[in-house]
């Protein structure tokens, strides 16, 4: 299986949503999703993007899964060649470690923007669609 993840937020931090969408191995989609999660910044976005996507795709058990995110900061972090040192992505990054150690074959992998439009157009799917209830 194939899960793409992506987390945006419109101002950093600011107003924030996530967007996964599942595929199988031929690229058929199986799921996608989005949600808003409120004021996040950038970065937390795409660490709960990931674990929410890393949920969801544990519902098939795959076998063996790939995991596609655009961005950078959190794939380095993952494989262990960057240091998590913002103190409000650690817990994150630990949960997200955890998740993915629970698939018997897991990959995490690098995707630049355009290869992730699903994902992308989810998470900002998200945000726009958001409407704070009116007050009184």
């Amino acid at each position: 299986m194939r899960l793409f993840t992506d987390g945006a937020a419109r101002g950093n931090p600011g107003p924030a949503g996530l967007g996964l969408v599942i595929e199988d191995s031929a690229g058929q989609r199986l799921w996608g999703g989005c949600r808003f999660i409120g004021t996040s910044t950038n970065n937390q976005a795409e660490y709960l993007a990931l674990i929410e996507g890393l949920q969801r795709v544990g519902e098939w058990h795959p076998d063996k899964l790939e995991v596609y995110l655009d961005s950078l900061l959190v794939v380095e972090q993952m494989r262990g060649h960057y240091r998590v040192k913002a103190v409000e992505l650690k817990p994150l990054h630990r949960q997200a470690r955890a998740l993915l150690a629970g698939f018997p074959d897991a990959s995490i992998a690098h995707v630049r923007r355009e290869n992730n439009r699903g994902a992308d157009a989810m998470a900002n799917k998200a945000i726009d669609e958001y409407r704070p209830a009116a007050n009184g």
